[in-house]
């Protein structure tokens, strides 16, 4: 495949601005474009996304349910056993995953006989041949080396928003520790998952910030999910305005074109979105999104395998087969 598209690592705001303001239909058109220069737009991959550890979290994340802070319908549930995971992720691997991640609702990870639990699962899942993803929370550079050891492929830890609006969202942790612990998880040689969620009452101009910010780093994260606020009754976003799916499409395409060879992942908020409004996203270069046999993601509301595989085959679209090389 023919790439012509150069990656960059020096954009400017200007320049993101250029491109996210730009008439809709052209904007699609030329991250379209770029998508088909770096990847099989007949690919999507299949992700699946589990809650081994729910609620009872210490932040104060705006968006989250599962702060132990706010009043919400989310029960807190303990570590998973390790077994009930693996069978987890052998149902998401028949079902047509390439990749399971594991996500715990902690502040940051401890060592532990709780984090002792999760490298086992680590290990168990990559025994599976899957790509494993976790989001735990901050981590140090030692503990990413463990897990980067017992086989962990990619770990999650979302932007959420701009630096500048950082602090309207969320004050029990700073952006920049954020951008630590992803400088940790690449420093032991796991590849990155970082995102951020829209319709957390930020601007057009927090957002180019966002995809600025991830499109400078000096390597790109390998996977960028777009978000749109799933809004949980007794969180203060509560009663934020649903996101328009068009603004979903305009950040999924910008990705895109800035961030050429990353997944681009369109996540939460999918259950808000009809086929036609996902074959949108993909068509604007998004290739890759969570399913789950809950119909879940995490504690919100998610299309589910078959409903996913029913419209993927509408279509014309196929599940990703993972790289011989990725499990290693």
């Amino acid at each position: 495949m023919d790439k012509k598209t150069t990656i960059r690592n020096n954009w400017t705001k200007e320049e993101i601005e250029e491109i996210y303001h730009q008439p809709l239909l052209e904007l699609i058109y030329k991250a379209s474009t770029v998508h088909r220069e770096w990847h099989d737009p007949s690919e999507v991959q299949i992700s699946t996304l589990l809650s081994i550890k729910t609620g009872g979290c210490p932040e104060d994340c705006s968006y989250c349910g599962q702060a132990a802070r706010y009043h919400t319908n989310i029960k807190v549930q303990a570590l998973l056993p390790t077994e009930t995971v693996i069978a987890h992720a052998q149902k998401a691997k028949d079902s047509g995953s390439s990749r399971f991640c594991m996500a715990a609702a902690w502040r940051e990870v401890r060592n532990n006989r709780d984090f002792d639990r999760v490298i086992d699962m680590v290990k168990g899942v990559n025994e599976l041949g899957l790509e494993v993803c976790c989001t735990l929370g901050m981590l140090t550079e030692e503990q990413a080396v463990r897990l980067q050891e017992a086989g962990l492929y990619a770990y999650n830890h979302n932007l959420d928003t701009s630096e500048q609006y950082y602090e309207e969202i969320i004050s029990t942790r700073t952006f920049d520790n954020r951008i630590n612990t992803i400088n940790n998880v690449r420093n032991a040689g796991i590849t990155v998952c970082s995102g951020g969620i829209i319709g957390l009452g930020e601007t057009h101009r927090d957002r180019i910030s966002m995809l600025l910010t991830l499109a400078t780093m000096p390597k790109h994260p390998e996977s960028v999910p777009i978000n749109a606020l799933a809004r949980v009754a007794g969180t203060p976003l509560e009663d934020n305005e649903k996101v328009d799916s068009w603004e979903m499409v305009r950040m999924i395409a910008t990705a895109r074109i800035v961030m050429p060879s990353s997944m681009v992942r369109l996540s939460a908020g999918r259950i808000e979105m009809n086929e036609t409004e996902q074959a949108w996203c993909f068509m604007a270069g998004a290739n890759s999104i969570f399913t789950g046999e809950r119909e879940t993601l995490l504690v919100t509301p998610n299309p589910g395998v078959s409903e996913d595989m029913q419209m993927l085959e509408k279509l014309g679209l196929k599940p990703m087969k993972m790289k011989e090389s990725s499990c290693c």
